[in-house]
């Protein structure tokens, strides 16, 4: 069974060491950050540095996050990083419309994935999600999001996230990841985030530590009595076909069953 990820941990490219340490932190996928932890005067740098230590296969996914297409480095970040066996997928900065994914996707094979982080962004937020089959993912920027809305109040970005959710399910594509917590100290803050995250629908989050990994998973994990009324309801559907109720009176039909294996394949991730 394919490993669901649960977790994508950044790290900046511009400091190999800590690259190193990140591919064995136990993270599903390690995002390498070529944008907004690097300085302007470290982006060159930071980009031949990922490409050597992605010029061969690695013992994780890893993604990079490129610079925006239409800025300095964007064009150059994906000519280098492009093809390279290392790579797992590029992640795309402040996505606004259709197009920027399109325009990506001709340049590289590579799966491509989203951040709508801005008010434009989140209005297109269905188009770009079906912009190209390329497109495996869409998810939040929510710091330059906040910046944008003008939020103050956490709560003030839950449409957003409701909005990305649903566009990301109409358009067939896995549910998306949180955003990180800023935070790396508050594990009690985050582990409370990631329970209000899951129940809005989101599958997974981002992180900026090892530290966070731990919890993130844990909050993403099925609790026994989901993952008992889980098999309950697989066995159920595996014994008779359409819609049906079980022994305690609920009703189970075809979206019931693909949740409950869903819930499954987290426990099985190994």
């Amino acid at each position: 069974m394919t490993r669901t990820p649960l977790t994508w941990l950044y790290v900046p490219g511009d400091r190999p060491h800590v690259v190193d340490k990140a591919l064995v932190a136990g993270a599903d996928v390690v995002v390498i950050d070529l944008e907004d932890a690097i300085a302007p005067d470290r982006k060159e740098y930071a980009r031949t540095a990922t490409a050597e230590r992605l010029s061969e296969h690695q013992p994780v996914p890893v993604h990079v996050r490129l610079n925006a297409a239409d800025g300095p480095w964007g064009a150059a970040d994906l000519a280098a990083l492009g093809t390279l066996p290392g790579v797992s997928g590029l992640r795309l900065p402040k996505v606004a419309s259709p197009d920027e994914v399109r325009h990506t996707a001709v340049l590289t094979a590579l799966p491509l994935y989203a951040l709508l982080e801005s008010a434009l962004g989140i209005e297109h937020a269905h188009a770009i999600a079906r912009a190209h089959p390329s497109l495996r993912g869409i998810s939040l920027g929510e710091a330059d999001l906040r910046a944008d809305l003008g939020v103050r109040a956490d709560s003030g970005l839950d449409w957003s996230r409701a909005r990305v959710i649903v566009a990301a399910r109409a358009a067939g594509l896995a549910p998306p990841p949180q955003s990180v917590h800023p935070d790396i100290r508050d594990l009690d803050g985050l582990a409370a985030s990631c329970a209000r995250g899951r129940a809005l629908g989101f599958l997974g989050r981002a992180a900026i530590h090892p530290r966070q990994l731990p919890v993130i998973e844990r909050a993403y994990q099925p609790t026994p009595a989901e993952l008992e009324e889980a098999e309950t309801v697989v066995k159920a559907a595996a014994a008779e076909q359409g819609a049906q109720a079980l022994p305690d009176g609920r009703f189970i039909d075809a979206a019931t069953v693909a949740l409950a294996r869903r819930t499954l394949s987290l426990v099985r991730r190994g």
